[in-house]
């Protein structure tokens, strides 16, 4: 049995797997903003949920950069040099602790869950911030595995702004003073699509993708933008770099969850 836990910028999703990767109940918390709560919460989650029970691993996703499974720094959170498996060691007994960024965890899924499963795809997802997974031949890529994609330089509005400060989920409610699940004007939706298209511009012809997958609470509304993205992309991509399939994630808010089965599935094979 493997526990999985998603550690959101709001909420934070616990959940078992069968060794075979089948999900049980869905627990889920508000995230605390600080350090010392969080794992005082995310233990008494453990212990009173899984205590016990035969787990062979236990894999946390946390929403920043992590170096040797030390979250280095988490913008959302606040959280930096947190050692999240060091501070939980022993909570349930000798059950080894990973630790992942979310998007790699999320890319990881969406590569996997995939029939035939593309050789190279870039993750996107899209909500308070935005997050990027890499993965080649069916594993987090080890080169890229530390990318920031929502903290890229790019051009709008004729400036020089990191991605996520004009197309997250943020900033999208900070502009149009709505949340995305309010937004039904066409015009607005194409305005969106420009934005998100930005950081596209620059990713695709550096990494050349066979796919891009785009989820988060963004990416559940991709049938709202999508052709107008792709028809964005198709017109300024040099004509001899094509614009990779674009799709949308196939479970846009839990796909960090499998992440983490996947994840430990390969860490255990190791």
């Amino acid at each position: 049995m493997i526990v999985a836990v998603d550690t959101g910028g709001t909420k934070t999703l616990v959940t078992l797997f069968s060794r075979d990767g089948v999900a049980g109940n869905m627990i889920k918390f508000p995230t605390p903003p600080k350090e010392e709560d969080y794992l005082e919460v995310l233990r008494d989650t453990l212990v009173s949920n899984y205590g016990g029970q035969r787990i062979e691993a236990i894999v946390i996703g946390l929403p920043g950069i992590i170096k040797d499974g030390i979250a280095i720094w988490c913008n959302n959170l606040k959280w930096e040099n947190f050692d999240v498996a060091k501070e939980l060691k022993g909570v349930l007994g000798k059950t080894p602790i990973f630790v992942e960024n979310d998007a790699n965890l999320a890319g990881l899924a969406e590569t996997r869950s995939r029939s035939p499963m593309p050789q190279s795809s870039l993750y996107v997802t899209i909500s308070t911030g935005i997050g990027t997974g890499i993965t080649t031949g069916g594993k987090i890529d080890p080169g890229l595995r530390l990318s920031e994609g929502g903290r890229m330089l790019v051009e709008y509005d004729s400036n020089i702004q990191e991605w996520e400060s004009f197309a997250s989920g943020r900033a999208i409610y900070t502009i149009y003073g709505q949340y995305a699940h309010d937004i039904e004007d066409k015009k607005t939706w194409d305005e969106i699509a420009d934005r998100i298209s930005r950081g596209f511009l620059a990713a695709i012809p550096l990494l050349q993708p066979e796919v891009i997958v785009i989820g988060g609470s963004i990416g559940t509304y991709f049938h709202k933008y999508g052709d107008q993205l792709k028809q964005i992309l198709t017109h300024h991509l040099p004509a001899h770099i094509p614009c990779p399939k674009i799709l949308e994630a196939k479970h846009p808010e839990q796909a960090v969850i499998y992440g983490c089965y996947y994840h430990a599935v390969d860490s255990l094979n190791d």
